[in-house]
């Protein structure tokens, strides 16, 4: 499986957990696109600095090859899954320990 695929399949997931199964529904609301915005910031100045040193390097035959601030795109994906999925979850558990 490549990176793509993986970064793809984690976006997914993600969404799903999100909207279906947590339901916090965090995609339908402008504070988490606000706090996105301050993360991919730091994200990208990171990612930069670790894929323009060789720090981090990606396979070709794994990554499309679209790059930003020096990154493969699937680097963005795979943070939005993470954030997304972590941030959802939080939620969900914070609700479910109100209910104790």
């Amino acid at each position: 499986m490549t990176y793509t695929q993986l970064a793809i399949f984690a976006l997914t997931c993600a969404v799903i957990f999100d909207l279906l199964i947590a339901e916090t529904q965090l995609l339908k609301r402008r504070v988490f696109w606000t706090s996105y915005a301050i993360i991919i910031a730091f994200q990208l100045l990171t990612n930069w600095w670790l894929t323009s040193r060789n720090i981090v390097m990606y396979d070709p035959a794994s990554i499309i090859g679209v790059r930003i601030a020096s990154a493969p795109i699937e680097d963005l994906l795979f943070g939005f899954a993470l954030m997304l999925g972590v941030l959802s979850n939080w939620i969900r558990l914070g609700a479910l320990e109100k209910r104790r």
